[in-house]
């Protein structure tokens, strides 16, 4: 028998959160996500909004919760 392969992730999230209180502004979690060892994007997920910065971005797309949830729910 030979060595043993292992199997090799094809994504990665890393994540930050800043809880300044869970009520307070400026509360949130940012996802910084990977495929084969390169960035795809950064998700910040917040109390007002969910923003996305792609790859290249300078400026985050921001969606509103709602907004956010029309979106998830067009692609069911």
């Amino acid at each position: 028998m030979g060595k043993r392969m292992r199997k090799r992730r094809k994504h990665v999230v890393k994540a930050d959160l800043a809880v300044h209180g869970l009520s307070k502004a400026g509360t949130s979690l940012k996802l910084k996500i990977f495929a084969d060892s390169e960035k795809l994007g950064e998700l910040e997920i917040g109390r007002g909004a969910v923003y996305w910065w792609g790859r290249n971005r300078r400026r985050a797309k921001r969606l509103s919760w709602s907004r956010f949830a029309e979106y998830l729910e067009a692609y069911q």
